[in-house]
């Protein structure tokens, strides 16, 4: 019965886990295509320094130690699991403890040693949230769930982290007594680094048929908290655990402060420019015209919309953003969670509606303000301080595209410039046949 209920459990957890992946699959598809696949080395290098080596949190040293505890830990804890899941679906109990002897002892000695790291780092994270409220932690943007979720996604690694040392502490006591269902061939004692300490420390008054019971509690509770945590990451910010990787990936290799021009645009200046082509020949093989920039998440790139699914929230963006310092109304990291919050909503109404269904909102207008959009100074300082390469820039200046080439729609500021522009070849408001006479004052 026990392993079939494991089997139930494990088959149910990692279903809805696979079912919550292909809606994000297919939201994220739900953008335009964009080449991302060239230059497969420097990609593999980019992705194993930033996602890998945490290379761009160091930036700020306190909190990259910290999240490096907890990432470490992460990565290193899942090897328990093959053991969880071997021992699930045979019945065993510690089925590698014989097998590989003293690096058994010594691989569970050092997980437990990261978990203790990843205790502390996870208790600073919760005071540097909650206690000393951190100003890029605390603003408009994270009121209501995106805290929630932070907080509780920290609580989870918590009873994490106590289901763990409640399952090895138990079964030293258990051990010790002799009353272990893990089949020792030598000795009395696992000898684990933090366990053997603990064990006794916080099991030894209770009797040996109720510790059998506090093992099991420990060990299904990892279990349970793993699937929980599991199909939790959709829904949360923390989803940039898996989403890290293929996303700094297909980072843009182009040097920052390069925007890609329109094709339909470009094609349009050739034309102009070309004095034997026909601006009024038609081209049967031509796609229909397309939106110059974007209002909605399905103008934006697949690439846009799978790095509004990796943002992690943290805020270093907002905080490096000099419009947003100066009390601007711009955000970097409140366009990556609207673009988020309007694509799961879109994708929702289409699986429901049908492809082509349109629910009458967009993100312009609905989600992100103009007053945004032109607060933006292009400096590209979101795009620098981000830790998984994240562009909300891009997103930026497709949308005030949009604005401009859609609407028609420019401030005031800007117009007498663009007209400058247009007229004079310059910003300002000379002749070109003027522009050098501040040669001949004296």
């Amino acid at each position: 019965m026990s392993i079939l209920f494991f089997v139930l459990i494990a088959l149910l957890g990692l279903g809805f886990f696979s079912l919550n992946i292909w809606k994000i699959r297919y939201n994220i598809n739900l953008g335009k295509p964009e080449e991302r696949s060239g230059d497969v080395g420097k990609r593999l290098k980019t992705m194993i320094l930033v996602a890998f080596g945490q290379q761009k949190m160091f930036s700020r040293p306190i909190p990259a130690l910290l999240h490096l505890c907890l990432y470490v830990a992460f990565v290193i804890t899942q090897v328990e699991l093959f053991e969880i899941f071997a021992d699930g679906l045979t019945g065993e109990h510690r089925m590698f403890l014989n097998g590989l002897g003293g690096f058994y002892t010594f691989a569970i000695s050092f997980i437990e040693i990261l978990s203790v790291a990843a205790f502390f780092a996870t208790v600073m994270f919760l005071a540097r949230r909650n206690l000393l409220k951190l100003p890029r932690l605390n603003m408009k943007e994270m009121i209501g769930w995106p805290t929630k979720d932070a907080n509780l996604i920290l609580i989870f690694e918590l009873i994490l982290l106590v289901c763990i040392f409640t399952m090895n502490g138990a079964d030293e006591v258990l051990l010790n007594r002799g009353a272990s269902h893990a089949a020792m061939e030598s000795g009395n004692s696992f000898g684990f680094s933090v366990s053997s300490f603990l064990g006794p420390l916080f099991f030894d008054g209770i009797s040996t048929g109720n510790l059998h019971i506090v093992e099991r509690i420990g060990w299904w509770g990892h279990l349970f908290m793993v699937l929980g945590f599991l199909n939790y990451l959709p829904y949360s910010k923390h989803f940039h655990i898996l989403l890290a990787f293929p996303n700094t990936y297909y980072s843009n290799l182009e040097k920052k402060g390069k925007f890609n021009n329109m094709a339909s645009v470009t094609k349009e200046v050739k034309l102009m420019m070309d004095p034997t082509a026909d601006p009024y020949a038609v081209d049967p093989n031509a796609a229909p015209p397309s939106r110059f920039g974007a209002k909605d998440v399905t103008d934006l790139s697949w690439k846009n919309l799978m790095d509004a699914y990796t943002c992690t929230e943290c805020g270093r963006c907002t905080s490096s953003c000099p419009a947003n310092i100066t009390g601007k109304l711009l955000s970097p990291r409140k366009i990556m969670m609207d673009t988020r919050d309007r694509l799961v909503e879109l994708g929702e109404s289409k699986r429901k509606n049908g492809i082509d269904h349109e629910d009458g909102k967009s993100l312009l207008g609905d989600y992100i303000t103009e007053e945004e959009l032109w607060a933006c100074t292009s400096c590209n300082a979101c795009v620098d301080e981000c830790p998984v390469n994240i562009d909300p820039l891009t997103i930026i200046i497709d949308l005030r595209r949009f604005l401009v080439m859609e609407e028609s729609k420019i401030p005031n500021e800007l117009t007498g410039m663009l007209t400058n522009i247009e007229n004079n070849g310059a910003p300002w408001q000379f002749s070109q046949n003027d522009r050098l006479n501040w040669a001949n004052e004296e």
